[in-house]
C-alpha cells in the first residue's frame, strides 16, 4: 500500500518546509495564515458535526417504523 507524501516527511524536511514558508511570507503574516487555517478547521468540524446530528435524527425517525 502506498502512503501519502504527507506521512514520509522526515524531521528535516519539516524544518526546510518552515523555512520556505518563512521565506516566502515573512514572520508578520505567519500568524494571519495560522488564524485563518484554525478557523477553516473549526467551521469543517461545526459542519461535521451538524452532519453527524442530522444523520442521527434521521435514523431515529427512521427506527420506530420498522
Amino acid at each position: 500500500m502506498v502512503m501519502p507524501l504527507i506521512f514520509n516527511f522526515g524531521f528535516w524536511e519539516i524544518v526546510i518546509i518552515a523555512l520556505i514558508v518563512l521565506l516566502i511570507f515573512g514572520g508578520k503574516k505567519i500568524p494571519e495564515l495560522m488564524k485563518g487555517l484554525g478557523k477553516g478547521v473549526k467551521n469543517f468540524k461545526e459542519g461535521m458535526k451538524e452532519v453527524e446530528d442530522d444523520v442521527k435524527e434521521i435514523k431515529k425517525d427512521i427506527e420506530p417504523e420498522k
